[in-house]
């Protein structure tokens, strides 16, 4: 029979309970087996205790792990349950914590389309975007219970580096590609790393001919495979190349192209080599270096270069004992040309010009372009002055013959002066002040023509050069006046008008005479400017004059073939009020004979604008009957010569009849000048001459003896009418 089962404290401590108290026991051996299970039980519980703590500190850990991870971790059980996200994963995707809350956050069964982010996101391994445009790569695990854990991982910023990277990787693609240099980046095996397109371009080669892997000497093999150097090896193009790295090397290819090339090692062991065509440029410096000792429009030697041969032909002359010429020319005509034809046609007589000088001289001589129309010619060898005048004759006759061009047919004449060295000079500068004093003194006698220096011109070129200096200061201070002289009209016995002269009076010299001072305004270009002045003021004074009086002013040739006369005339009479009838302008012969063309139009344009035109000092120039049927003249005026002469017994009378006569059948008024007597005038009255002027009547008077000498001839004086 079995004993009955131990009951109280006893049976539950054999059951592993152990919060019960083992009861105390006694010295026997109960006693000492109790004592033995108490402290055994006691152990248990600490132990179970301490596991307890271990395991809730674990979870706690493991917990904050989860929770305070750069990864999103979300765990989805067997049924497709996401039974755990943490703060990271709830980032992630928007909604998934309330879901989760809830116990509906689920992946979708099989067959079934995701229909949230997250779902969408976890379905599969690989990167996905969110809707905030992050990218997250999701890693999935699988698990025991066929859930799976996804570790989703934040890549934004790994990919935004790598876009940049391949961004950054690209535009030095496009770099390397679109340089104006080549480049080849070698590394320390001197194999070929990095090449670009344009050292392909640089020495005709197919990109596909030179690649990545290639060593220098087979890139070297390639070029001359090309055609590229002819006659040399690979051996000695590598030695060549080794200079690039102490200094640009330039490399003169097969096809004439210059290559520079330059080369620098790297740290990596390696080095990278530049080429860069430079053909062009080196043109272009020595297109530079010509230009500057040449003249761009001719190609002839410019006044620096035309210095060194003087100067070497100097110490030429020094060392044997001979002699040189320096010729000093000037283009006549030249300005007109310009000034009406049109600049393309002045650089066509320039370059024509240049190509006879250089057909005139001998290889040992020289032609420089010193100027504008401006030429200087160095002729060796001379001994004597007759062989300078022999090349200077030669040279008149050949550059004063007609020049057919391009659309136009020109004439021109050229003066000469010639200095002979050692005499006339020592240096370059002081052969050709020399030659310019000849000229300047040829221009004065007789253009066409040549002049040899000689030391009295010095003085007179110095004192002229002092004329030019002070009429520039009289046109910038406006110091010049007008003076008038009337006028007579034969048929109403009254004055018709006055002809404005110019008037300089130089604070020191006193009266300087027209006859001196305007051939150097037309020289150095001032007429124009000069003449526009004198414009501007004879109207605005005669614009306070009355009605019927008008007023006559002297036009230039070199004014008259400027472009803005027309607009200066157009302007004067607006600015003064004064109608255009009551300006006549006056202008001689020479003008008509420059350039014909362009003359009648400007002639027209002027009577569209209601002036009158005079030829003036009519049969002392060219007297060409054509020119008063070709041009819209108004009146023709007799020279003063031809009136002096009047009544004597070698008389000018039928001169004077005849002119008249022939202004009447041509229509055109006919002025007299020079009228001095009771007899010149009596005469000219018989002969049916229409106007007079001369000191028979009046000298020129300044502006404010006007109206005295209106008044005198005409009486009373009337209110000017505008």
């Amino acid at each position: 029979m079995r004993p009955p089962p131990p009951r109280g404290a006893r049976a539950r401590a054999l059951r592993g309970r152990l919060d019960v108290a083992v009861p105390a026991g006694g010295r026997g051996e109960l006693g000492r087996l109790l004592t033995a299970m108490a402290q055994m039980r006691d152990n248990i519980q600490a132990m179970m205790e301490r596991e307890v703590s271990q395991r809730r500190s674990a979870e706690t850990l493991l917990a904050d792990a989860l929770q305070s991870s750069r990864e999103g971790i979300v765990v989805v059980d067997g049924q497709g349950r996401i039974v755990l996200a943490n703060a990271r994963a709830l980032e992630f995707f928007e909604g998934l914590g309330g879901a989760v809350q809830a116990g509906t956050a689920a992946m979708p069964g099989t067959g079934a389309a995701p229909t949230t982010d997250y779902a969408r996101a976890l379905a599969r391994d690989g990167e996905t975007r969110l809707p905030d445009g992050r990218r997250l790569r999701v890693s999935r695990s699988a698990v025991q219970n066929g859930g799976f854990v996804a570790v989703c991982t934040d890549v934004s910023l790994v990919r935004e580096q790598e876009d940049r990277l391949t961004e950054t990787n690209n535009r030095l693609d496009a770099a390397l590609d679109n340089m104006s240099q080549g480049l080849c980046l070698y590394d320390a095996g001197r194999r070929l790393m990095v090449v670009n397109r344009r050292y392909c371009e640089i020495y005709g080669l197919p990109a596909e001919a030179v690649v990545p892997g290639m060593s220098a000497e087979e890139v070297v093999t390639r070029s001359i495979e090309a055609g590229n150097h002819p006659g040399r090896g690979v051996a000695e193009l590598m030695r060549q190349g080794r200079k690039a790295f102490a200094s640009t090397l330039f490399q003169e290819l097969g096809n004439g192209r210059v290559v520079a090339i330059a080369a620098r090692e790297t740290q990596e062991g390696g080095f990278v080599a530049t080429y860069e065509d430079v053909t062009e440029q080196r043109r272009a410096e020595a297109r530079i270096a010509f230009l500057a000792h040449h003249d761009a429009l001719t190609g002839l030697p410019n006044r620096v270069k035309f210095g060194e041969q003087v100067d070497a032909a100097m110490a030429q002359a020094g060392r044997d004992g001979g002699g040189f010429a320096v010729f000093s020319l000037d283009i006549d005509g030249f300005r007109p040309i310009n000034d009406t034809l049109g600049r393309a046609v002045g650089d066509e007589v320039l370059q024509a010009v240049a190509n006879r000088l250089s057909a005139c001289v001998r290889e040992i001589d020289g032609v420089a372009r010193v100027g504008a129309d401006e030429f200087a010619i160095l002729q060796r060898g001379v001994e004597g002055p007759e062989e300078a005048a022999i090349l200077a004759r030669r040279i008149l006759d050949v550059v004063s013959a007609p020049y057919r061009l391009t659309s136009h047919g020109v004439t021109l004449g050229l003066t000469l002066g010639i200095a002979l060295a050692p005499g006339d000079g020592s240096s370059c500068d002081r052969l050709l002040k020399s030659a310019d004093m000849a000229l300047d003194r040829a221009k004065l006698e007789a253009r066409g023509a040549f002049r040899f220096f000689e030391p009295e011109m010095d003085a007179r070129i110095q004192a002229r050069r002092l004329v030019e200096q002070d009429l520039r200061a009289a046109l910038a201070a406006e110091a010049f006046e007008l003076h008038y002289q009337p006028i007579y009209d034969l048929a109403s016995d009254r004055i018709c008008g006055f002809e404005a002269l110019l008037r300089w009076n130089h604070p020191t010299r006193g009266r300087v005479s027209p006859a001196e001072f305007i051939p150097v305004a037309e020289e150095i270009g001032l007429i124009v400017p000069l003449g526009e002045w004198v414009l501007r003021r004879a109207c605005d004074e005669a614009s306070r004059w009355p009605d019927g009086i008008k007023v006559a002013v002297n036009v230039s040739a070199v004014q008259f073939t400027s472009a803005s006369l027309v607009t200066a005339v157009r302007d004067a009479l607006r600015n003064s009020g004064l109608p255009g009838r009551r300006l006549e302008l006056e202008i001689t012969e020479s003008v008509l004979v420059a350039n014909p063309g362009a003359t009648t139009a400007i002639l027209h344009s002027l009577k569209g604008l209601g002036v009158r035109v005079s030829m003036d000092d009519f049969g002392t120039g060219y007297s060409s009957l054509s020119y008063l049927r070709s041009f819209p003249f108004d009146k023709i005026k007799i020279d003063q010569s031809f009136v002096r002469d009047l009544g004597g017994p070698n008389g000018t009378d039928f001169i004077v009849r005849a002119v008249i006569g022939l202004g009447d059948s041509l229509g055109m008024t006919t002025t007299a000048e020079g009228v001095e007597t009771e007899a010149q005038l009596a005469t000219l009255r018989a002969e049916g001459c229409d106007e007079v002027q001369g000191y028979l009547f009046s000298r020129p008077v300044p502006v404010e003896d006007v109206p005295a000498v209106i008044r005198r001839w005409n009486g009373a004086i009337q209110r000017a009418i505008a």
